[in-house]
């Protein structure tokens, strides 16, 4: 099962963890697996190049652990609301889209919120 646990801070989404195998298919055929990568790659991709913000990841795949925030989301970070609004609208996207996910994937999938600052 992979768990992912998105970071919010005062209403606001700035990240995520995500550690363990779905364990929905085999290595390298795994299409649920395949689909969180994807998302994965999007945001980090979406935030570093289309918003010209940084965003701190870790992808240790040997231990399935990946962790992905992003400063940028946060007032007290960022000055540009409409940066603030669209990076911080990414993470939150990834969640709804996650739980959507559950309805079919609950056997493979965990999702959580996890309300505390930036550190």
């Amino acid at each position: 099962m992979t768990k992912v646990v998105f970071f919010r801070s005062n209403g606001i989404y700035y990240g995520f963890e995500e550690q363990g195998h779905t364990g929905y298919g085999d290595a390298g055929d795994d299409v649920l697996c395949a689909a969180l990568s994807a998302m994965t790659m999007l945001i980090i991709n979406t935030v570093e190049v289309a918003y010209a913000s940084d965003v701190e990841y870790t992808i240790d795949e040997g231990a399935t652990h990946i962790m992905v925030r992003a400063k940028a989301a946060l007032p007290e970070f960022e000055e540009d609301e409409r940066k603030r609004y669209a990076i911080s609208g990414l993470f939150m996207s990834y969640y709804y889209q996650l739980n959507e996910l559950l309805e079919e994937y609950y056997d493979f999938l965990d999702v959580d919120v996890k309300d505390m600052d930036y550190v």
